[in-house]
């Protein structure tokens, strides 16, 4: 049977469904060693959400991050994952800050990088695959799944062959609502295997409707080489399937499965004790809602949409909002609820729900980033906007055709003489990502703590009294011991 590859989400993407993005570095500490000696073809570390949160809530710099990991892993690649020419924000930098990031990627010892644009639209991953590629950087690409009229096999295959243009090592189905389902992935990776031959195909799929784990395994039946999946105690619910069941139900169907499990049960532990420790909620399996695949919001912005709907008295109308997402999407050409785009439907469905309270039609009040949309301004539109709609959105301004990141004027040089001089390139990029408020108390933080209280093993109690009784000198540990 053909080999099956896995790649560790937990450090990244497990966390930020899970844990809202708070893992520190510290917490990482006891954790990676053992991911890079399980056999994992990569281990996802920073990208996304994890690089905001890092600067703006933990006051870590994410670039020192980079360092401080490689360090610590001797022979896993790390991941960097980014949004196209969007990086790690919403917004799209000019080419120059694309270029510059990837310079430093491999500066700070990235090896690996997942990227992907949320419109599917290619146009917006040639900059930044080229960058990293020409620097040496395995690059995989994304291809983001969305269920809708639009979303098909022939949609996939056709994207896929314009990726190959560019150039890529990789491609991975990124399916961030959980959206797939046994039938389509019966369907989906025979279409994109067939548009890319040998090259390898991997599987990067949330558990929100309940079906990732069956999906993740019949996902090798039909192509797919590498899957993404995170240790079980930050896996499932918002997350990603869980590692040891995975692998043992791969093993089952005889498939080999080069990873060794005992380390990934060490994690586990220690990542239930951090989670004690520090009040935050472990993985487990949710219940299948076909509701879901009609919104298609992600279970953890629907938590917070509850939460702000609280401070306008809607509370209570979270069902209704999440019908308005459904028809609003269908609206706008069946945009992927990824983010960014997940949070503008959701913004206009709240706006079309309180606009309908008042007696006001759909679509009467919209913010500028969907009139944006609307135009062209992020890239390609995947479906059809009705004319009329169309018309009231844009309020007569001009159709945007242009790559998006073309339209941005260089930064760099500017960056240098309105904020500098600074001491790195590194911190030009957090300069062009970040305004001077979070810059400066990122700054102010200084350099990232890595101490974290250790698990209590019976290994480290042993040492504990050990080290207490006035005749020991010396320990001598087996090889083993950790």
């Amino acid at each position: 049977m053909k080999p099956v590859r896995l790649i560790d989400v937990t450090l990244r993407d497990a966390h930020q469904c899970l844990w809202a993005t708070r893992m520190t570095t510290a917490m990482m500490k006891d954790i990676v060693p053992r991911l890079d000696r399980a056999g994992f073809e990569a281990i996802d570390l920073v990208g996304g959400a994890v690089f905001d949160v890092c600067v703006r809530y933990l006051r870590e710099d994410p670039w020192e991050r980079m360092r401080i990991l490689n360090g610590w892993v001797e022979k896993t690649p790390l991941i960097i994952h980014t949004r196209g020419q969007s990086l790690f924000t919403f917004e799209f930098f000019a080419d120059d800050v694309v270029e510059l990031a990837a310079q430093r990627f491999a500066a700070n010892g990235m090896r690996y990088h997942t990227v992907y644009d949320a419109l599917n639209d290619i146009r917006n991953l040639e900059i930044p695959i080229r960058a990293a590629r020409d620097l040496g950087i395995y690059t995989v690409a994304g291809l983001v799944y969305s269920q809708s009229p639009v979303h098909t096999d022939d949609y996939y295959a056709k994207k896929a062959r314009e990726l190959l243009k560019i150039g890529i090592d990789g491609v991975f189905i990124k399916d961030p609502s959980g959206l797939l389902t046994p039938e389509r992935i019966a369907t989906l990776v025979p279409a994109i295997r067939a548009v890319i031959g040998d090259i390898p195909l991997q599987l990067h799929t949330h558990c929100l409707s309940g079906l990732a784990p069956y999906v993740a395994l019949q996902s090798v039946q039909y192509g797919v080489d590498v899957v993404h999946t995170a240790t079980s105690t930050l896996a499932n619910d918002a997350s990603h399937p869980p590692t040891e069941l995975f692998v043992r139900n791969c093993r089952r169907r005889n498939y080999e499965v080069d990873l060794d499990l005992e380390p990934i049960e060490e994690i586990a532990e220690r990542l239930a004790y951090i989670a004690e420790r520090e009040d935050k909620p472990v993985g487990s399996p949710v219940e299948y809602d076909e509701f879901h695949f009609h919104h298609q919001v992600a279970g953890g912005m629907i938590s917070n949409l509850r939460f702000q709907l609280e401070g306008v008295g809607l509370e209570n109308r979270i069902e209704e909002i999440l019908e308005e997402a459904g028809r609003v999407r269908a609206d706008l050409g069946y945009p992927i609820v990824v983010s960014p785009f997940a949070q503008y439907i959701v913004t206009q469905s709240v706006l079309n729900v309180m606009a309908m309270d008042q007696g006001r039609e759909r679509f009467s009040t919209v913010p500028d980033e969907v009139r944006l949309y609307v135009r062209g301004g992020y890239g390609e539109i995947a479906g059809e906007i009705d004319p009329n709609l169309y018309d009231r959105i844009t309020r007569g301004a001009e159709l945007i055709t242009e790559r998006p990141g073309a339209l941005v004027e260089p930064a760099l040089k500017a960056l240098r003489k309105n904020r500098g001089p600074f001491t790195s390139d590194d911190d030009l990029l957090l300069a062009a990502f970040y305004d001077e408020t979070q810059y400066d108390a990122l700054k102010a933080a200084g350099p990232i703590s890595t101490d974290y209280p250790l698990m209590e093993t019976p290994l480290l109690t042993l040492v504990k009294e050990l080290a207490q009784r006035p005749s020991v000198k010396t320990f001598h540990f087996t090889q083993n011991a950790s």
